[in-house]
C-alpha cells in the first residue's frame, strides 16, 4: 500500500517542489495540498493521510495547531515538519523523535524522512508513538499562549477577545463563534477541542460534544429532562442551549455549586 502523504505550505512553489521531489518515490502517493493551517486540518479529516509534510509559520494559524488538532484523532498521521527554524527549534525536534526538513529540501534528506516514516508506519503501534512524541512537542517548544479567538468576518480576520465570545458551536461541519449579536466562522482552528485547549480553563465550559459555553455569559439554568441542564445565555436572542447529562454535575462544580 502506498504512503498517503498531504503537503502544508502557504507558499505553492515549496508545495509544488515538494510534491515534485515526491513524486520520485514509488510508494508515496500526495493526495492533497493545504496552503494554511485550517485548510490543513480539514484536508486531514477529509483524506486521513499517513504522513502530513508541515510547514510551522502560516498566516491564521500556525503548523502546531494542526498539531493540536491531529492530537484529537483516533488515527493521527505522522508529521514531518519542512522548516526555516533555527537550529534551536530543529535540536527539540530531534530531541522529541519528531523528523523535520529544513528548507530548501533536499532529495537526500527526503530520502532519509521517508525512511524514517516508513518504519514507524511499520512498527506495531506507529500512531501512539507519534501521538507521544507530537505531545512531548508541544509541551517542549511551546504553542503560543494567545487566546484571542480568529474569526472570518466581512473579508478579513478578526480577533475577537474571550468575553466577547457567547457561545461557540459545531454547525455544518464548521465552528461558529457566536457573539451578542452576531456569528462568525472559526479561521484556522478547525475542531472543538483545539478551540477549547486554545481557550484554557477560563471561564468556558463544555456542555457538550459540540458546545463551548462561556459561563460569564449565562442569564440563567434550569434543569430539564434526562438529566440535563437548561441554559439561557444574555446575547440578544436569549439562546438556550443544553448541558449533557454526563456534564452536569462538572457544570455544578465549575459554578461552586
Amino acid at each position: 500500500m502506498p504512503i498517503r502523504v498531504l503537503i502544508v505550505d502557504d507558499e505553492p512553489p515549496a508545495r509544488d517542489e515538494l510534491a515534485y521531489l515526491l513524486s520520485e518515490f514509488s510508494d508515496i502517493e500526495v493526495v492533497a495540498q493545504a496552503g494554511s493551517a485550517r485548510e490543513a486540518c480539514e484536508q486531514v479529516m477529509a483524506h486521513g493521510p499517513d504522513l502530513v509534510f508541515l510547514d510551522i509559520e502560516m498566516p491564521g494559524g500556525s503548523g502546531f495547531d494542526v498539531v493540536a488538532t491531529t492530537l484529537d484523532m483516533e488515527d493521527a498521521p505522522l508529521i514531518i515538519f519542512a522548516t526555516a527554524f533555527d537550529q534551536y527549534a530543529i535540536r527539540a525536534f530531534e530531541e522529541n523523535a519528531v523528523d523535520y526538513l529544513l528548507k530548501p529540501v533536499t532529495e537526500d534528506r527526503l530520502s532519509k524522512s521517508l525512511a524514517r516514516a516508513r518504519e514507524a508506519l511499520s512498527a506495531r503501534e506507529p500512531r501512539d508513538k507519534a501521538r507521544a512524541s507530537l505531545e512531548q512537542l508541544l509541551a517542549g517548544v511551546g504553542t503560543p499562549q494567545f487566546s484571542r479567538i480568529p474569526v472570518e468576518r466581512n473579508g478579513r480576520i478578526a480577533l475577537l477577545k474571550p468575553d466577547e465570545v457567547v457561545f461557540c458551536a459545531s454547525e455544518s461541519r464548521k465552528l461558529m463563534i457566536h457573539t451578542t449579536n452576531e456569528a462568525w466562522p472559526c479561521h484556522g482552528i478547525c475542531t472543538m477541542d483545539a478551540l477549547e485547549q486554545r481557550l484554557g480553563s477560563g471561564s468556558f465550559f463544555r456542555a457538550g460534544r459540540g458546545v463551548l459555553v462561556n459561563l460569564e455569559r449565562i442569564r440563567e439554568f434550569s434543569p430539564w429532562f434526562n438529566g440535563k441542564y437548561n441554559l439561557v445565555l444574555d446575547d440578544a436572542e436569549g439562546t438556550e442551549l443544553a448541558v449533557s447529562r454526563g456534564r452536569v454535575q462538572y457544570f455544578k462544580e465549575r459554578l461552586g455549586l
